[in-house]
């Protein structure tokens, strides 16, 4: 009850500041309250009812509140939207060709009088449904070469068939599905920044206007302002004042200089490295000029090269022993000598950077502290290990393996001096900082599908009585027993994937989201509760695969290709130095046209609720 009320509060000042007439204009702030609405209703039914109902509708109300919140997640959704009828085009492009191949097939694999020759019309192509869902499965590759084995077997030229349709269907149409999709959301999304932008140089032509207005008396004109009244007003933003101390010089800043510095809103902030520690000895001052420069890094790159080397080397020589046959003294021995040089290799840049220096320097953190907790680990199995009467906690062979998968992330430091690597390295951290929107409306996404799986299907599928028991047993085993034919729900063991409860779902969507045998949990579906059941793996395989891992290539191909043309004739420290500027926006800032002075000046005259003086 307090989870709809508390928004619900919030909803009464926010509409009263508003007015009424704005908020008749928002759809979403109607949709807000239709959803609070709903959700109180349908928890007094869940209360009268003594939350013994199996239906909840208030659960697929929920990720509303998720979009409503996020301006950028509303303007993905709203591309989204706009981009639905090219995508829905291109499908039915994909429904005529699976139809007509659907009816190619049938005429092909008609039953014949020999029993022999219907194998491919007994397994796909008896009727309609089955022969489209064959087809549409083999779409996605996923039961290739099965579908068309038994007809292969009989005449190799029956493959015509089934490579044409995969050549027209997977190869061009999917990926002229995927050009489409990459094209027209970039082309709406771009629109939608343009209009942002518009919007953003509106609010500061106003904000200059205000500016200029209130320092008319020290100005000869409205064409500046006096910095005084600037600097009380941006005192809140560090990036903003440190770009002003740039006009210091000048009493009075104009229009341009206004923009440029409201400009620097979009960017992080450029770290600066402290400066080098003085040393007044010419020994010191020499040791600290070879231990700060880049080779330094170079060879430490080349150590741990070395170390993970040796680490697999020693894998793979112990690869088909156990645990206890597996000899871990010589490993250790190994793993002791790496570790004291990356223990020297911090102290000399601690010597010639000083602390604040080295820590300013995020690969050194991340060496720093993985060289710490190894040494922490070495020293632990030293003291350990002394001691045979104190091994039961943690073995000799698990204490190395923990020692060395910290040594294999150790191995990642040679990411940012390898151009291309930092480049796509630096491009994941992007997305994840810019794809928040993307991925919060793939969550809702995720939840809708979730929860009417578990209203359609839940319970469907039951394991066999002993299942603990089969889990235990070879696979030959649970075929024997049960007559299970091959490639099917049953055979494979896919009993933990059902629709039983939340998490399941959500990771059973996934492996149908990845279309690898898919097929085997929508013919399970089918056979267990309905026919009808194979249009929620249709609906979400076109929603997920199809519509949204395209969206999500095409937003990886634009932000690779931005970052690509912009680090193309940069060095391998720029790379890092160019991610400051990375944003939505910013990725777009080449298509983007400003609005030139007279449109931002006619829109302010006619904006209703500004009134400046001119």
């Amino acid at each position: 009850l307090v989870c709809p009320l508390a928004p619900l509060l919030l909803f009464f000042p926010q509409s009263y500041l508003i007015g009424w007439e704005e908020l008749r204009k928002n759809k979403w702030l109607i949709g807000y309250t239709v959803v609070i609405s709903v959700s109180i209703i349908d928890w007094v039914l869940s209360v009268s009812m003594e939350c013994d109902e199996r239906l909840r509708v208030r659960r697929l109300l929920r990720p509303f509140f998720l979009l409503q919140n996020s301006s950028l997640m509303k303007k993905t959704l709203k591309c989204i939207k706009r981009t639905l009828p090219e995508i829905a085009s291109v499908i039915l492009l994909l429904a005529l060709h699976l139809c007509l191949f659907t009816m190619i097939g049938m005429l092909l694999f008609a039953k014949t009088e020999d029993p022999k020759k219907n194998g491919e019309w007994e397994l796909h192509f008896r009727t309609m449904p089955d022969s489209l869902m064959s087809l549409l499965v083999l779409l996605t590759t996923a039961n290739n070469p099965d579908v068309m084995i038994p007809a292969y077997s009989l005449n190799r030229g029956y493959s015509i068939f089934f490579i044409t349709f995969s050549v027209i269907g997977t190869y061009c149409l999917m990926n002229l599905l995927t050009a489409i999709i990459y094209n027209q959301f970039r082309g709406y999304l771009l629109m939608s920044v343009q209009t942002s932008i518009n919007r953003r140089r509106l609010g500061i032509r106003a904000a200059f206007q205000v500016l200029s207005c209130q320092g008319a008396q020290q100005a000869a004109d409205l064409s500046s302002f006096s910095l005084c009244s600037f600097s009380a007003v941006v005192s809140f933003s560090l990036p903003i004042c440190q770009v002003a101390r740039q006009y210091t010089e000048v009493s009075y800043m104009d229009r341009e200089q206004f923009r440029k510095i409201f400009d620097e809103l979009d960017k992080d902030c450029i770290k600066e490295h402290p400066p080098l520690p003085q040393y007044r000895s010419p020994a010191l001052q020499r040791l600290q000029v070879i231990f700060s420069h880049y080779y330094l890094t170079v060879l430490g790159n080349a150590v741990a090269l070395a170390n993970v080397v040796c680490i697999c080397t020693v894998l793979v020589l112990n690869s088909e022993k156990s645990t206890a046959e597996r000899d871990s003294c010589v490993l250790e021995i190994i793993n002791l000598c790496f570790i004291l040089y990356y223990l020297f290799e911090m102290c000399v840049k601690i010597f010639a950077f000083g602390w604040l220096g080295y820590l300013s320097y995020r690969n050194n953190i991340f060496d720093g502290f993985l060289t710490i907790l190894l040494l922490a680990l070495q020293i632990t199995i030293f003291i350990t290990y002394r001691d045979p009467s104190s091994h039961g906690v943690m073995s000799l062979w698990e204490m190395v393996r923990l020692v060395n998968m910290l040594i294999v992330f150790r191995f990642l430091r040679i990411i940012p001096d390898i151009k291309l690597m930092a480049l796509v390295a630096s491009t994941l951290l992007d997305l994840v900082k810019n794809l928040r929107a993307f991925a919060g409306i793939l969550v809702v996404v995720y939840y809708v599908f979730a929860v009417f799986g578990i209203w359609l299907f839940e319970g469907a599928i039951k394991p066999p009585a002993g299942m603990s028991v089969l889990s235990n047993t070879s696979m030959e085993n649970i075929t024997t027993n049960f007559s299970m034919e091959c490639g099917t729900y049953e055979q494979l063991g896919y009993w933990p994937n059902n629709f039983d409860d939340f998490a399941v779902t959500i990771i059973l969507l996934y492996d149908v989201m990845i279309v690898n045998n898919w097929q085997a949990f929508m013919d399970a579906y089918s056979r267990y509760t309905t026919e009808w059941s194979k249009i929620y793996f249709v609906c979400w395989w076109l929603t997920s695969s199809v519509m949204w891992v395209n969206l999500f290539v095409a937003l990886i191909l634009e932000n690779f290709i931005y970052k690509w043309d912009r680090s193309h004739s940069c060095s391998v420290t720029d790379v890092e130095r160019i991610r400051y500027e990375t944003s939505v926006q910013l990725m777009f800032r080449e298509q983007v046209q400003e609005p030139t002075e007279e449109e931002l000046l006619c829109q302010l005259h006619q904006h209703p609720h500004l009134h400046l003086q001119w």
